[in-house]
């Protein structure tokens, strides 16, 4: 079955610097077609996962994580605009974090609800782990008030969410990974639905 690969963190800021397309190339008879160039890869050949990890890291330079998704996934995810009366504009980007393992969220409500996106803002802030399941969603932070980062779902190991294109922003990009426990890569939504219009069409 088909597949699509994350790299985390590849070229961003001038660290981790390789050449997505040339590694496409190199990797021809997996038939992968190169998205972007932070490592995005649509793999067209049926092979198994621990082959195809090992092939694409022996293409870097440096070590990274590499997330693998089946193709059903992603056409799975893009089938529906999960982004649907959110708020939208051109200072409002929509995006998809991958994670290296599915996730769990708690359902609860009330005043648990409450106390626990407390709980996990104060984690944030406070630059420490989570330890346990994750808080209710949506979550925005720094406040439902004056958000610039906001969680909307979570479906399996994708992280949904959309963030202000302010720099205070970014530093609550960055601590998803802290807030989920796991090593996670972010991609556009636009490239996401990229993704899945390749997929489709094989």
């Amino acid at each position: 079955m088909p597949s699509v690969v994350f790299l985390r963190a590849v070229n961003v800021g001038g660290a981790n610097r390789c050449q997505p397309a040339l590694i496409a190339k190199q990797l021809a008879k997996y038939d992968i077609v190169n998205i972007g160039a932070v490592g995005t890869f649509v793999v067209g050949a049926n092979v198994n996962e621990s082959i195809l990890r090992a092939a694409i890291a022996r293409k870097l330079p440096f070590k990274c994580d590499i997330m693998i998704c089946p193709a059903r996934d992603i056409i799975k995810l893009t089938s529906k605009d999960p982004f649907g009366g959110q708020p939208s504009g051109p200072n409002i980007t929509r995006f998809v974090s991958v994670a290296a393992k599915p996730l769990r969220t708690r359902v609860r409500s009330g005043s648990h609800q409450t106390s626990d996106l407390k709980s996990a803002k104060g984690r944030i802030r406070r630059g420490e782990p989570q330890t346990s399941q994750l808080p209710p969603l949506p979550l925005s932070l720094p406040s439902d008030e004056a958000w610039l980062l906001k969680i909307i779902a979570i479906q399996s190991r994708f992280v949904l969410g959309l963030y202000r294109r302010e720099m205070k922003a970014i530093s609550y990009l960055g601590k998803i990974e802290k807030l989920l426990g796991v090593p996670v890569t972010t991609r556009n939504w636009n490239t996401i639905e990229k993704v899945g219009k390749i997929l489709r069409a094989e």
